[in-house]
């Protein structure tokens, strides 16, 4: 299995995961939100210039993603570091 990047801010409750090599940086070309009403939430795809997913954005994080992944997550936010 791929090692996946997850970074998380628990003061804005956003989680981003990377699908991109973890050295490479890559910039999104677009984004397209996805505002499903069912879940009450937001989340965000990235692309690139080639229309490939690179990363999505989960807004309200704590109540859409697994705890033990938010745990083992990058963080952001000051209380984490």
């Amino acid at each position: 299995m791929a090692d996946v990047r997850v970074t998380y801010d628990k003061t804005a409750n956003a989680a981003y995961i990377y699908l991109t090599e973890p050295r490479v940086c890559v910039r999104s070309a677009r984004m397209y939100p996805c505002d499903p009403v069912d879940v009450d939430g937001m989340i965000n795809l990235d692309f690139d210039e080639q229309g490939r997913l690179i990363g999505i954005e989960v807004l309200a994080a704590s109540s859409k993603l697994p705890e033990y992944l938010l745990q083992s997550a990058e963080r952001l936010d000051t209380e984490g570091a």
